[in-house]
């Protein structure tokens, strides 16, 4: 995922309003249920001439919410579909001092994306006739302009739906005041980085349970595995050192103005070694009264 400008969390005195555009099939409806599960009123393929009158209905009424905010679907689908059109109603949009507004561009490449519609049958909104492939391309012309002022790029090609709903609701949850935000991820280097990782560390060096016959089927969230890592004569020194550093980035980070932070480990299967460490880090932090969330790639998939 990458960002164009700062800032994810709503102004408290503005509505706030997430456009959730871009390729059929890259994982909006997914991307506007999990907002919606964390307090974002959701809306799927609305004209945006209506939006005006959404805004000021939801501007009259008393809430409860930190302040208002919205989702909007906006894709291919949509009556008048005109990106010109739709560019020009968005920055109208973005140059009113009421409105805290930040378009979230999905994007898939177009092999996945032909593969999504191949396996659920579904028939592609611009290709209704014609093979999945011509609508894929046509639909990438028209949408070029409105990705390109995008403030979010989510490219979901290699995203399953729990670490995208993961990473909206890291970014977008709707929480009051500026407190840093932190997850903690493990996962394994064959399967690559994390995307959203701003910190990663390798703990490879550390000796792995999957060659213990007694450990193999467990992970890292067990006491064998746990107690195996602990007595590797490098783990001691090296918890120390990584520790100390993260307490002592946090403050600075917090100091900057981000509210948001994750931190990768990794190792070879990434099911015990840096599960385990993932695990230490987030009991550590939880001690010194950082808000975090422990997120383990590997076994959340399952392999």
């Amino acid at each position: 995922m990458t960002k164009n400008g700062e800032g994810a969390g709503p102004a408290t005195d503005r509505l706030t309003l997430l456009l959730i555009t871009g390729m059929s099939g890259a994982g909006k409806s997914t991307a506007l249920k999990a907002l919606e599960d964390i307090g974002y009123e959701a809306l799927d393929n609305l004209p945006l001439s209506l939006l005006p009158n959404l805004i000021e209905l939801a501007k009259s009424e008393d809430t409860d919410h930190i302040n208002p905010a919205f989702a909007i679907g906006i894709d291919a689908r949509t009556r008048n579909f005109r990106p010109d059109r739709i560019l020009s109603r968005l920055q109208e949009l973005k140059d009113r001092d009421d409105l805290d507004v930040k378009i979230l561009y999905f994007d898939s490449n177009n092999t996945v994306l032909a593969k999504r519609f191949t396996e659920t049958r579904r028939r592609h909104p611009l290709a209704i006739d014609r093979p999945v492939s011509d609508g894929i391309v046509r639909e990438r012309q028209m949408l070029e302009v409105i990705r390109a002022e995008a403030d979010y790029f989510f490219d979901t090609s290699d995203l399953g739906i729990h670490e995208l709903k993961r990473m909206l609701t890291q970014r977008f949850e709707r929480k009051a005041g500026g407190d840093l935000n932190i997850s903690i991820c493990s996962f394994g280097y064959p399967k690559g980085l994390p995307r959203d990782a701003d910190l990663v560390f390798d703990v490879r060096f550390l000796k792995n349970p999957h060659y213990e016959d007694s450990l193999r089927p467990l992970t890292g969230e067990d006491e064998d595995v746990a107690a195996f890592i602990k007595a590797d004569p490098s783990f001691e020194s090296f918890w120390d050192k990584i520790g100390s550093l993260i307490l002592s980035l946090l403050p600075e980070y917090k100091k900057e103005g981000k509210s948001y932070l994750t931190i990768a480990f990794g190792c070879t299967g990434g099911r015990h070694r840096s599960v385990f460490v993932a695990r230490e880090l987030a009991e550590l932090l939880h001690r010194n009264g950082y808000w975090v969330n422990v997120h383990h790639r590997e076994l959340l998939s399952g392999e």
